[in-house]
Protein backbone atom coordinates (compact mmCIF):
# COMPACT_ATOMS: atom_id res chain seq x y z
CA UNK A 1 0.00 0.00 0.00
CA UNK A 2 1.24 3.46 -0.80
CA UNK A 3 1.59 6.13 1.85
CA UNK A 4 0.62 8.93 -0.56
CA UNK A 5 -2.96 9.37 0.50
CA UNK A 6 -5.45 11.91 -0.81
CA UNK A 7 -7.84 13.24 1.84
CA UNK A 8 -11.23 14.61 0.84
CA UNK A 9 -13.28 16.82 3.16
CA UNK A 10 -17.08 16.63 3.42
CA UNK A 11 -19.88 18.13 5.49
CA UNK A 12 -23.49 17.26 6.32
CA UNK A 13 -24.63 18.14 2.80
CA UNK A 14 -22.68 15.11 1.52
CA UNK A 15 -23.98 12.64 4.12
CA UNK A 16 -26.44 10.79 1.87
CA UNK A 17 -23.88 10.19 -0.89
CA UNK A 18 -21.19 9.14 1.63
CA UNK A 19 -23.43 6.82 3.66
CA UNK A 20 -22.93 3.64 1.53
CA UNK A 21 -19.14 4.08 1.57
CA UNK A 22 -18.99 4.74 5.31
CA UNK A 23 -21.17 1.71 6.04
CA UNK A 24 -19.13 -0.51 3.73
CA UNK A 25 -15.84 0.43 5.40
CA UNK A 26 -17.39 0.06 8.86
CA UNK A 27 -18.76 -3.37 7.95
CA UNK A 28 -15.31 -4.50 6.83
CA UNK A 29 -13.43 -3.06 9.82
CA UNK A 30 -15.89 -4.40 12.41
CA UNK A 31 -16.92 -7.67 10.74
CA UNK A 32 -15.42 -9.91 13.44
CA UNK A 33 -16.64 -7.80 16.37
CA UNK A 34 -20.18 -7.65 14.95
CA UNK A 35 -20.44 -11.45 15.10
CA UNK A 36 -20.54 -11.41 18.91
CA UNK A 37 -21.09 -7.79 19.99
CA UNK A 38 -24.54 -6.27 19.37
CA UNK A 39 -23.02 -2.78 19.80
CA UNK A 40 -20.75 -3.41 16.78
CA UNK A 41 -23.42 -4.34 14.22
CA UNK A 42 -23.72 -2.40 10.99
CA UNK A 43 -27.39 -1.65 11.75
CA UNK A 44 -26.51 -0.08 15.11
CA UNK A 45 -23.68 1.86 13.50
CA UNK A 46 -25.98 3.05 10.70
CA UNK A 47 -28.35 4.54 13.28
CA UNK A 48 -25.50 6.42 14.90
CA UNK A 49 -24.12 7.53 11.54
CA UNK A 50 -27.52 8.89 10.52
CA UNK A 51 -27.87 10.81 13.78
CA UNK A 52 -24.36 12.26 13.59
CA UNK A 53 -24.44 13.14 9.90
CA UNK A 54 -27.73 15.00 10.33
CA UNK A 55 -26.04 17.53 12.59
CA UNK A 56 -25.40 20.82 10.75
CA UNK A 57 -21.81 20.99 12.02
CA UNK A 58 -20.96 17.41 10.98
CA UNK A 59 -17.71 17.04 9.06
CA UNK A 60 -16.01 14.00 7.61
CA UNK A 61 -12.67 13.24 6.01
CA UNK A 62 -12.09 10.20 3.82
CA UNK A 63 -8.62 9.01 2.83
CA UNK A 64 -8.03 7.47 -0.57
CA UNK A 65 -5.13 5.46 -1.97
CA UNK A 66 -5.88 5.92 -5.66
CA UNK A 67 -9.56 5.07 -5.90
CA UNK A 68 -9.52 2.86 -2.78
CA UNK A 69 -10.97 4.31 0.43
CA UNK A 70 -8.49 3.59 3.21
CA UNK A 71 -10.43 5.00 6.15
CA UNK A 72 -12.31 7.96 7.51
CA UNK A 73 -13.00 10.14 10.50
CA UNK A 74 -16.04 12.23 11.38
CA UNK A 75 -17.64 14.21 14.13
CA UNK A 76 -19.57 17.35 15.02
CA UNK A 77 -19.62 20.14 17.60
CA UNK A 78 -21.49 19.37 20.81
CA UNK A 79 -24.60 21.51 21.17
CA UNK A 80 -25.86 23.11 24.38
CA UNK A 81 -27.29 20.31 26.52
CA UNK A 82 -25.72 17.58 24.37
CA UNK A 83 -26.19 14.11 25.89
CA UNK A 84 -22.49 13.29 25.27
CA UNK A 85 -21.50 13.66 28.94
CA UNK A 86 -24.69 12.03 30.30
CA UNK A 87 -23.08 8.65 30.91
CA UNK A 88 -20.00 10.02 32.67
CA UNK A 89 -19.09 7.71 35.57
CA UNK A 90 -16.58 10.07 37.19
CA UNK A 91 -17.22 13.15 39.29
CA UNK A 92 -15.83 16.13 37.38
CA UNK A 93 -16.18 19.87 37.71
CA UNK A 94 -19.56 20.72 36.10
CA UNK A 95 -17.95 23.64 34.29
CA UNK A 96 -15.69 21.16 32.50
CA UNK A 97 -18.63 19.43 30.82
CA UNK A 98 -20.79 22.48 30.15
CA UNK A 99 -21.31 22.88 26.42
CA UNK A 100 -21.91 26.15 24.63
CA UNK A 101 -22.47 24.85 21.11
CA UNK A 102 -19.02 26.04 20.05
CA UNK A 103 -16.75 24.79 22.86
CA UNK A 104 -16.19 21.12 21.98
CA UNK A 105 -15.86 19.13 18.77
CA UNK A 106 -16.71 15.45 19.26
CA UNK A 107 -14.65 13.08 17.13
CA UNK A 108 -17.20 10.30 16.81
CA UNK A 109 -15.47 7.83 14.49
CA UNK A 110 -11.97 7.17 13.19
CA UNK A 111 -11.30 3.93 11.36
CA UNK A 112 -8.75 2.56 8.93
CA UNK A 113 -9.08 -0.53 6.77
CA UNK A 114 -6.65 -3.37 7.63
CA UNK A 115 -4.24 -3.03 4.67
CA UNK A 116 -3.49 0.58 5.64
CA UNK A 117 -3.12 0.16 9.40
CA UNK A 118 0.21 1.03 11.04
CA UNK A 119 1.11 3.32 8.12
CA UNK A 120 0.29 6.66 9.75
CA UNK A 121 -3.10 6.92 8.03
CA UNK A 122 -5.07 7.20 11.29
CA UNK A 123 -2.99 10.20 12.42
CA UNK A 124 -3.36 11.84 9.01
CA UNK A 125 -7.15 11.43 9.11
CA UNK A 126 -7.27 12.61 12.73
CA UNK A 127 -5.24 15.72 11.96
CA UNK A 128 -7.17 16.51 8.77
CA UNK A 129 -10.50 16.32 10.61
CA UNK A 130 -9.38 18.56 13.49
CA UNK A 131 -7.23 21.00 11.54
CA UNK A 132 -8.59 24.54 11.69
CA UNK A 133 -11.50 23.69 14.00
CA UNK A 134 -12.80 26.81 15.77
CA UNK A 135 -13.66 24.96 19.00
CA UNK A 136 -11.33 25.21 22.00
CA UNK A 137 -11.15 21.44 22.45
CA UNK A 138 -12.10 18.06 21.05
CA UNK A 139 -13.45 14.98 22.77
CA UNK A 140 -13.66 11.31 21.87
CA UNK A 141 -14.47 7.98 23.47
CA UNK A 142 -12.11 4.99 23.49
CA UNK A 143 -13.41 1.55 24.41
CA UNK A 144 -11.74 0.51 27.69
CA UNK A 145 -10.97 -2.88 26.22
CA UNK A 146 -8.58 -1.26 23.69
CA UNK A 147 -5.58 -0.03 25.74
CA UNK A 148 -3.36 0.26 22.64
CA UNK A 149 -5.83 2.67 21.05
CA UNK A 150 -6.00 4.65 24.30
CA UNK A 151 -2.18 4.85 24.38
CA UNK A 152 -2.11 5.95 20.74
CA UNK A 153 -4.47 8.85 21.46
CA UNK A 154 -2.41 9.80 24.52
CA UNK A 155 0.68 9.92 22.29
CA UNK A 156 -1.23 12.45 20.13
CA UNK A 157 -1.89 14.69 23.15
CA UNK A 158 -5.30 13.44 24.31
CA UNK A 159 -5.94 13.21 28.07
CA UNK A 160 -8.42 11.00 29.90
CA UNK A 161 -11.24 12.87 31.63
CA UNK A 162 -13.00 9.83 33.08
CA UNK A 163 -14.97 6.71 32.27
CA UNK A 164 -18.25 7.00 30.42
CA UNK A 165 -20.98 4.56 29.40
CA UNK A 166 -23.15 6.03 26.65
CA UNK A 167 -26.85 5.71 27.28
CA UNK A 168 -27.24 3.32 24.37
CA UNK A 169 -28.24 -0.37 24.42
CA UNK A 170 -25.24 -2.72 24.80
CA UNK A 171 -22.76 0.17 25.03
CA UNK A 172 -19.40 -0.69 26.61
CA UNK A 173 -17.56 1.55 29.06
CA UNK A 174 -15.29 4.06 27.35
CA UNK A 175 -12.53 6.41 28.38
CA UNK A 176 -13.73 9.97 27.68
CA UNK A 177 -10.76 11.94 26.42
CA UNK A 178 -10.08 15.61 25.72
CA UNK A 179 -7.62 17.38 23.42
CA UNK A 180 -7.00 21.15 23.50
CA UNK A 181 -7.35 22.58 20.00
CA UNK A 182 -5.94 26.03 20.76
Amino acid sequence: MTTGMAIRHYDHRHAAELRPLLLEVYGEVYAEAAKTDPFATVDRFAQGLDAWSAKPGWTCVVGYDGDQPVGYAYGAPLVVGAPWWGGLLADVDPDLIEETGSRTYALSELMVRVPWRKTGVSKQLHDALLEGRPEERATLLVDQSHPKVHALYESWGWQKLGDLRPRLPNAPVFHAMLLPLR
